[in-house]
């Protein structure tokens, strides 16, 4: 251990730039240092050797590390928690910075109480003990002085040994004779503490796991994601941040080391006040990029002329992202950025605005790869319709759910040349999507990709709220707190006997305001109708007009007819879809005499539940 803790004194042995900041609080310390004189196994440290041009992570000393920044000969990959508190306790000669139970930032010194730690093993814990960085304890809110240990005098007659000397040679030495000078006793109490305890911290081993500069950036990738179990996992942005921030190149143009976390925040401002892409993670942005660079590699290989079998694959796996170079980064990341604001208009133009009404946040990296390579050909009239068409098909055939590289990978590829008509074949996701009618009865509530899509499609067709003479666009669903509620209230179907699959379905649900639904509440449709409509000042025809823009039958509804509202309204849904899909959905063939489609299980209540 004093060897390693040497090794990171002198800056031989770093951090990678992403690794976190060191986090242990007070009774972590205390613990660790506890076990430590005890000589228990305090765990494995991992370090990686330094000189792999493939792996090239900046390097940072370890915090309390003082001097002249070198170059490290390794990288410690799993131990920073533990040999950061041991170096500051042990090595450091400044207070520790660390944190109590309450996170309240504390500075201490560690000191070992002798006596207490020739007791038994199991009291270890308590002999450990870390004072202020006045070294005095006090109590009463400071008033009264409990113990001082602010000079070696006062240390050695309380029999306090500090820790912060436990490694070092002379220092202890002196510190031995003003202790036992005081009382001749204390020779033989001294010789069991250096036998018994000091000795065991002095030559304390640590296992160390030395991974070879000639380590693949894979490998190394994984071995973050299995050791960082005693916080956050590590991923591929922050693993990306350390390898671009090591790029030579770049230093040597600018002066600077690239922050790919410094850029990563330039880009989401900008994509924040874009409400629909607040969901959007820097890995998702980090995806679309590989996706694009691998296609551009791809499409450079075969234009070359060069076999397509020999030809790099499209991808953005976490394999395909660790390898992007940070040139192919700063030339794709403008394109990519202006892409997915292009995104959030796009999406706006579907009637999705916010991002938890987004149906697949997934989808959203193919979309705006797809944009990035194609550019304002998207806005083309025929490539637009194509394009729509491939959005829905992957909302409503419910695509994108799971694990979706392949699927990006392949549509960016398939979509592209549907758009620039080099195939006349449609891209996979178009041609594989379906939707069933029975879908109906189980789309009912946000958890549900489609059931989102159909709410955001029936807004999209131009459906009006029932108070406000305006159609539901971004403004308007801001403006008047617009969601989606029950057409038919939840306490009328319960009280009515109405099935919870049917009552919960979308087919019973539709786009309204905050007002409007407080003017429904929980009443029938044959009160609320003509309530509404006077306190619209809508005549009846006019009111009609407004139900039918949300593809309800009037009459059904004025009727408090369920089943003929729910049997029409289904009919002119499915028609709805077929129409953003490009094909029909499957109608369920019924025989007579057999059974309905079983219910499905229950999910959590819906967002309109509490208002009513």
């Amino acid at each position: 251990m004093g060897e390693l803790l040497n090794e990171i004194g002198k800056g031989e042995v770093q951090l990678p730039d992403f690794q976190r900041d060191w986090k242990w609080d007070d009774d972590h310390i205390k613990s660790l240092l506890a076990t430590v004189s005890l000589g228990y196994p305090i765990g494995v440290v991992m370090t990686l050797e330094t000189g792999n041009d493939a792996v090239r992570f900046k390097p940072k000393p370890l915090s309390g590390v003082d001097g002249d920044v070198v170059e490290p000969e390794q990288l410690l990959l799993d131990g920073q928690q533990r040999l950061t508190s041991l170096f500051r306790s042990l090595k450091a000669d400044t207070p520790v910075d660390t944190f109590d139970a309450r996170k309240q930032r504390l500075r201490r010194w560690y000191y070992i109480d002798i006596e207490k730690s020739l007791g038994d093993e199991a009291d270890r814990d308590d002999a450990i003990v870390s004072v202020p960085e006045d070294k005095v304890l006090r109590s009463d809110f400071g008033r009264r002085v409990d113990a001082d240990y602010s000079t070696q005098e006062l240390e050695c007659a309380a029999g306090m040994f500090p820790l912060s000397r436990a490694l070092e040679g002379g220092s202890v030495t002196k510190w031995i004779f003003e202790y036992v000078k005081t009382d001749g006793a204390r020779q033989k109490i001294w010789e069991r503490f250096q036998d018994e305890v000091l000795a065991k911290i002095q030559g304390y081993m640590v296992p160390v796991i030395k991974l070879t500069n000639d380590t693949p950036k894979e490998a190394v990738s994984s071995v973050f994601e299995k050791v960082n179990t005693g916080g956050v996992p590590l991923n591929v942005f922050e693993l990306m941040t350390a390898t671009f921030a090591g790029e030579q190149w770049y230093y040597d143009e600018h002066g600077d080391d690239f922050r790919l976390s410094d850029d990563w925040k330039r880009i989401n401002k900008s994509l924040k006040p874009h409400n629909v892409l607040q969901a959007f993670e820097n890995t998702d942005f980090l995806q679309a990029v590989t996706l694009v660079a691998t296609y551009e590699r791809r499409r450079e290989h075969i234009d070359a002329g060069k076999s397509t079998e020999t030809a790099p694959g499209v991808s953005c796996k976490r394999r395909d992202i660790l390898r992007l170079t940070l040139r192919e980064y700063l030339d794709i990341a403008p394109r990519m950025e202006q892409a997915l604001l292009w995104a959030a208009s796009f999406l706006n133009g579907e009637r999705i605005f916010r991002a938890q009404d987004l149906p697949y946040r997934t989808q959203l990296v193919p979309l705006a790869a797809i944009r990035a390579m194609v550019g304002r050909e998207t806005d083309i009239y025929s490539n637009a319709a194509k394009l729509q068409r491939w959005y829905w098909s992957g909302v409503l055939g419910e695509m994108y759910g799971g694990s979706v590289e392949t699927r990006f990978a392949r549509d960016l590829e398939g979509v592209i040349e549907w758009l620039k008509e080099e195939s006349g074949s449609e891209p996979q996701t178009v041609a594989d999507a379906t939707f069933h009618e029975q879908r109906l009865l189980t789309m009912r509530t946000r958890n549900s990709a489609a059931y989102k899509g159909t709410y955001a499609l029936l807004m999209r067709e131009g459906c009006q709220d029932w108070m406000h003479k305006q159609h539901l666009d971004l403004a308007s669903f801001f403006n008047h707190n617009v969601d989606i509620h029950h057409i038919f209230p939840k306490k009328w179907c319960q009280d009515q006997g109405v099935a919870p699959d049917r009552r919960e379905s979308i087919v019973n649900k539709t786009a309204l305001s905050a007002y409007t639904n407080r003017m429904i509440g929980s009443r029938s449709p044959k009160e609320y109708v003509e309530k509404v409509s006077q306190a619209a000042g809508l005549a009846s025809d006019a009111m009609d007009d407004l139900l039918r823009s949300h593809y309800i039958d009037p009459s059904a509804l004025r009727a408090a007819d369920f089943d003929a509202f729910f049997a029409a309204r289904s009919a002119t849904m499915l028609e709805l879809i077929d129409r953003a899909m490009g094909k029909p959905a499957t109608r369920i063939v019924q025989e007579p005499g057999t059974d309905q489609p079983e219910s499905f299980e229950p999910e959590e209540a819906d967002a309109d539940d509490a208002d009513e």
